[in-house]
C-alpha cells in the first residue's frame, strides 16, 4: 500500500507517519505540506508545497497512492467563520478534489473532531463549518472515506503538539489520559491508535462512514 500524510508535522499527523513508517505492509509514504517533517526513511518522499489550494504543478507525482489521511487542521480560536471555513473546508475540498480525479480507488480519512455538526446549521461555528466538510468528502465518488472523530488524543512515542498550552495539558495531564483510555475509550485514544487505524480503514475494500472515538480505538 502507498499513503499520502497531509499534516504529518503537527502531532496527530506526526504519529499518523510514524505508524505508517513501521507498518510492513506500506510500500511507500508521501508527505505533503507546507514544510518538512525532517524525518529520515527509505519508505518516505516529501514533497513541501506553499499553496494546498492548488496542486496542479504536482498532480502527477500524486498519482498511484492508495490512500490520503488529511491530518491537517486549524484553530478555531480568535478566527472568524469565513476564514476558518476557507483552511478547514476549502482547502480540504480542493485537496480531495484533486485526489480523487487522479486516484479513484483511493481511500481519504480525514481527521475532524468529536461533536461535529452533520446538519451543518448548529451553533457552535466549526463544528457547523467540520460537518460540512464531512458531509462534501462523503460525497465524493473515492473508494473509501471515513471521517475520523477522536476526542482527547493522547499523544506518544516522543510526539509533541506544537501549540504550547496543549502541550502543557498534555505533560500535565498524562497520567490521567493513561487512565482514561481505559476507563473511558469513548473519549481519549492515541496518536498511535489513530494511526493503526486508519491503516486498518485502508485496508479495506472501500465502505464510507464517521467513525467516534470508541469506534477508532476498537478498530
Amino acid at each position: 500500500m502507498k499513503v499520502i500524510v497531509l499534516g504529518a508535522t503537527g502531532m496527530v499527523g506526526a504519529g499518523v507517519l510514524r505508524e505508517c513508517l513501521l507498518d510492513a505492509g506500506v510500500e511507500q509514504v508521501l508527505t505533503l505540506g507546507r514544510r518538512a517533517t525532517g524525518v529520515q526513511n527509505v519508505k518516505l518522499r516529501e514533497i513541501v508545497h506553499d499553496d494546498l489550494m492548488n496542486l496542479t504543478a504536482i498532480e502527477d507525482e500524486l498519482r498511484g497512492y492508495d490512500a490520503c489521511f488529511y491530518c491537517l487542521g486549524v484553530s478555531s480560536v480568535g478566527m472568524k467563520e469565513a476564514e476558518y471555513r476557507r483552511i478547514s473546508y476549502g482547502m480540504t475540498l480542493a485537496v480531495a478534489e484533486t485526489l480523487v480525479r487522479v486516484n479513484p480507488a483511493m481511500t481519504f480519512v480525514y481527521v475532524t473532531g468529536a461533536g461535529c455538526d452533520s446538519s451543518e446549521q448548529g451553533r457552535v461555528m466549526w463544528a457547523r463549518v467540520k460537518g460540512a466538510t464531512e458531509n462534501a468528502l462523503l460525497r465524493m465518488p473515492f473508494k473509501g472515506a471515513y471521517m475520523f472523530r477522536p476526542a482527547a488524543i493522547q499523544p506518544l512515542h516522543g510526539i509533541r503538539s506544537k501549540t504550547r498550552w496543549y502541550q502543557l495539558f498534555y505533560d500535565v495531564a498524562g497520567p490521567l489520559l493513561t487512565l482514561g483510555r481505559r476507563w473511558f475509550p469513548q473519549y481519549v485514544t492515541t496518536t498511535e491508535q489513530v494511526g493503526k487505524a486508519m491503516l486498518a480503514v485502508a485496508r479495506r475494500a472501500g465502505g464510507r462512514g464517521v467513525l467516534e472515538c470508541a469506534d477508532i480505538n476498537a478498530i
